[in-house]
């Protein structure tokens, strides 16, 4: 099933790409995070567990390694925008893809905590950073939508003579 009404690129549902698609999303965010934490963690000297991580209690402004964190989760929503327009390249999608992210990191937050997450922090956090990626997302794909066609000189010359 093809469908090319008012679109100049043929748009075909495939199941297979749009899963392959999510899964190399979540591997790129997931470790990119987790270097990221890793580094944040050597600077507070603090240990390197799966906490900083999934644990909402961690998201927090009242030391340096709470701050620390959120901000590897700031730098790791833009690394999220770089992979939008690597991986998933399409413009009306970065806010499909985002959604899907911080869906997926709500459920296994939600499992690793055994507990929904109620801190107001984590949900401003994953607000402003999924708002982030996906701003940022949209502006890359879509610069790179709407570069021109380059037409060559020699095309129009051989349908001006047809």
């Amino acid at each position: 099933m093809v469908k090319t009404v008012g679109s100049f690129r043929n748009t075909q549902w495939d199941p297979i790409l749009l899963i392959s698609q999510i899964v190399a999303m979540q591997a790129v965010l997931y470790t990119t995070l987790g270097m990221i934490m890793f580094f944040v963690d050597v600077l507070a000297t603090a240990n390197h567990t799966l906490d900083h991580l999934f644990e909402y209690h961690e998201i927090h402004v009242f030391d340096l390694g709470g701050r620390l964190v959120i901000c590897a989760f700031v730098l790791n929503s833009f690394v999220g925008a770089l992979a939008l327009w690597f991986i998933v390249r399409r413009t009306k999608l970065c806010l499909d893809f985002t959604c899907t992210f911080h869906l997926i990191h709500l459920i296994i937050c939600w499992w690793y905590n055994s507990a929904f997450p109620t801190s107001f922090s984590w949900w401003l956090l994953n607000a402003v950073c999924g708002v982030l990626m996906c701003v940022c997302g949209e502006i890359l794909c879509l610069k790179t939508e709407l570069r021109e066609i380059p037409v060559g000189y020699s095309a129009l010359n051989q349908r001006a003579d047809l």
